[in-house]
């Protein structure tokens, strides 16, 4: 059975050199350790927000804005040179610049461990962010250029299950790390994994460019660097302050939609492009990327307050949070491979919408949370979002990859990426924001005890309530039940947010993924450009690639 219509096609492009498919697997799993310590650092730090706040020598005493700053500027930096990097692979060679990325990376870890301030970490989380806005793209610019069209679905899932790995594995290290060393250990971890990283990469991956790049677009490449730091710079912004119609949150973020109408403008006239807008009118691919940007806005504001909801409504340890959502990285690293074969039956379109809904009721869930929910619960509904995520980002990450042409798989990875960090930046800023305002207008009616002075540090999140209560010693004692009470409350309401905007992107994978391929499409092949066709018929690539199989 062929794989089903994902995206329009294009010619795939020269077959993958001998040697290089010899060991593609093993460049695989190159790629996927690379992608490892990238995701591995946010799940580790979601676990640690706890620690990272408490006074020293336990933490740095992190304000709530602070840590979300700690989060943000590494997503800022992230977002806004994704699209740049993945250009520059294109042009300069994927390999360079995944070696580049992962050194950055590496050397930003080892910093960001030695922070002496809130201040120092947020700096250097950004030096983090820099170093992985070159090495995301590249790692799957490199496996669209290692395997055959036709096994590009089964490596980009597991490519994806390797996110659910980095998901596994950050916060129980995480944990294991908190309860034995200080807590720059979560970040100097990193640091033996890129050594090794960077010693595979030399040996077994290849490079690869696109022959015929052009002239370079500066002026695109300038205002979509621009455009997206501006943007996610407000974004950031607003979530901190809880509000959105501030001029210091609405003024970058409305220049940053004026610049990247620009862009678009600039690209369309262009005629040697950053990036041909034409893709975007094709429905499969704009649902395809709207599907990752919801399903990322909805996640990562969960993800966010989850580990509060963990650790200071259950009182569970760092490394007990990091176990409670191993169902939801179990479920990844199963599915995502297999993903692949439930499109091939069932087509995209079914697969992915369930897939949203799946996530959709997941997140609804937390609105039912409690002090008192029982473990077995949590840990069904971490299996669903796992599952549901599991069959979402395989489909449409196949079909922004599959639609542009194998030289310029860089430019496509990037699209893919900065589309799913600037949808996880606004679900931290705005369910945050939720979060926030929310808690704040609950617990403000049970502050009339605490002193004015400290009154409004009491009223900014759960733990500066808590850690305002410990200061006041047995006067603070009343506020703790409170506390608890008020964060719940505005749980429930983030977490119903979260799960309409799943919804929202069920809604537009249902109307505009495409369904099931026709089995007549399959037997003959359909033809380079026919709208619906996304992998040749046996006897191009996928011949090929069976031959050597």
């Amino acid at each position: 059975m062929s794989q089903p219509s994902t995206a329009p096609a294009v010619p795939a492009g020269p077959h993958v050199p001998e040697a290089v498919h010899r060991r593609r697997w093993a460049v695989l799993g190159v790629l996927m350790l690379s992608l490892l310590i990238v995701v591995l650092d946010n799940s580790i730090l979601n676990v640690a927000v706890r620690t990272i706040a408490a006074p020293a020598p336990t933490g740095i005493g992190a304000t709530q804005s602070e840590l979300e700053w700690s989060i943000n500027s590494y997503t800022l930096v992230f977002a806004g040179l994704l699209f740049t990097s993945g250009l520059l692979g294109d042009r300069l060679g994927r390999k360079k610049v995944l070696l580049f990325g992962i050194t950055v990376f590496g050397i930003g870890s080892a910093l960001a461990a030695l922070s002496g301030s809130p201040g120092e970490l947020i700096a250097y989380r950004a030096v983090m962010g820099l170093g992985a806005a070159f090495v995301m793209p590249a790692t799957l610019a490199v496996l669209m250029n290692v395997f055959e069209r036709d096994e590009q679905p089964k490596a980009i899932g597991i490519w994806a299950g390797s996110v659910g790995l980095a998901i596994a594995i950050g916060p129980i290290t995480g944990g294991i790390l908190l309860e034995h060393f200080w807590w720059g250990s979560i970040f100097l971890i990193n640091v033996p994994v890129v050594l090794l990283a960077l010693a595979l990469m030399a040996w077994l991956v290849p490079d690869s460019r696109d022959p015929n790049p052009g002239k370079v677009d500066i002026p695109g490449v300038l205002l979509s660097v621009v455009g997206l730091v501006l943007l996610v710079y407000g974004i950031i912004r607003g979530g901190e302050l809880a509000d959105f119609t501030d001029a210091t949150a609405l003024a970058p973020a409305l220049g940053g939609l004026a610049v990247l109408a620009l862009f678009v403008l600039h690209e369309r006239r262009s005629d040697h492009p950053a990036i041909d807008m034409t893709y975007f009118r094709r429905p499969a691919f704009s649902a395809a990327v709207a599907a990752i940007a919801l399903v990322f806005f909805a996640l990562m504001g969960v993800t966010f307050f989850s580990a509060f909801y963990l650790q200071s409504v259950r009182g569970y340890s760092a490394l007990q949070s990091g176990l409670l959502i191993l169902p939801l990285a179990v479920a990844q690293m199963v599915f995502a491979p297999r993903a692949r074969l439930v499109v091939e039956r069932f087509g995209a379109r079914v697969v992915c919408t369930a897939g949203m809904l799946l996530v959709a009721f997941g997140l609804a869930a937390f609105a039912f949370f409690d002090a008192g929910t029982p473990v077995w619960v949590m840990e069904a509904v971490f299996f669903v979002q796992g599952v549901g995520m599991a069959h979402i980002m395989p489909p449409v990450t196949v079909a922004i990859m599959q639609a542009l042409p194998r030289e310029k798989a860089g430019s496509g990875s990037a699209v893919n990426n900065t589309f799913r960090q600037v949808g996880g930046a606004l679900g931290v800023a705005v369910l945050g924001s939720v979060l926030s305002s929310t808690y704040r207008g609950e617990i403000e009616g049970h502050l009339g005890a605490v002193p004015a002075a400290l009154r409004g540090t009491a009223g900014e999140s759960i733990e500066a309530t808590l850690a305002v209560a410990q200061k006041l010693g047995p006067a603070g004692r009343d506020l703790i039940a409170p506390a608890y009470d008020a964060f719940l409350s505005a749980m429930h309401v983030t977490a119903v947010a979260s799960a309409l905007i799943g919804l929202v992107g069920a809604a537009v994978v249902a109307a505009f993924l495409p369904g099931r391929a026709p089995a007549t499409a399959a037997a003959t092949g359909p033809e380079d450009g026919a709208p619906g066709a996304s992998v040749p018929a046996p006897g191009a690539g996928a011949g090929e690639s069976a031959r050597r199989r």
